[in-house]
């Protein structure tokens, strides 16, 4: 018989409300869940399932959340804003390896929620038809995307990110849910 799994300490997050119709108002409330959601699968965990892999690929869930600071890091300071970044890509770029090179649990999200802090006070000083600024990620003036634009980006790839830290948690300890 398996023993019964705790879930995680943190209450579940929940969506923005229903009757919410302002467009930025609502992607910055679904990502704001989404990122909850993220932290939510990692609450609870032990540090070796924090670290190891279950998967073919070798992602660790602390992994993926250093990945997605990146995330954020590129599509909105260098990418948005372009801001000059010595290091957009860090260890996760085209061809690299998700890692947590010498860095604590602690410092990880630390890290994660300093990132998210600044992209809602990126979001918060723009408007949704606003085009991402020439240089950075998008050295050409040509069809630079809109905030509205980044947004529903990042929106679908936290889903899909929270969706496999689903899995990675449920083959760690068997939690399942939000």
């Amino acid at each position: 018989m398996t023993a019964p799994v705790t879930p995680p300490a943190m209450p579940p997050p929940t969506e923005p409300a229903d009757s919410l119709t302002d467009p930025k108002e609502l992607l910055a409330g679904y990502l704001d869940y989404y990122r909850a959601t993220v932290l939510n699968k990692l609450e609870g965990m032990s540090e070796k399932d924090l670290r190891s892999s279950r998967l073919p690929s070798g992602w660790t869930p602390l992994a993926l959340l250093r990945h997605l600071t990146f995330v954020e890091l590129r599509w909105l300071r260098w990418g948005f804003l372009a801001e000059e970044i010595d290091d957009p890509w860090g260890d996760d770029g085209p061809g690299g390896v998700w890692a947590v090179p010498d860095e604590t649990t602690k410092q990880v999200i630390a890290a994660f929620q300093d990132q998210c802090e600044r992209s809602r006070k990126i979001v918060a000083a723009a408007s949704l038809d606003d085009v991402a600024q020439a240089g950075g990620r998008f050295d050409t003036p040509e069809s630079p995307p809109a905030l509205v634009w980044i947004l529903f980006h990042l929106v679908q790839e936290y889903a899909r990110h929270a969706g496999h830290l689903d899995v990675a948690r449920e083959l760690a300890d068997g939690s399942v849910g939000e």
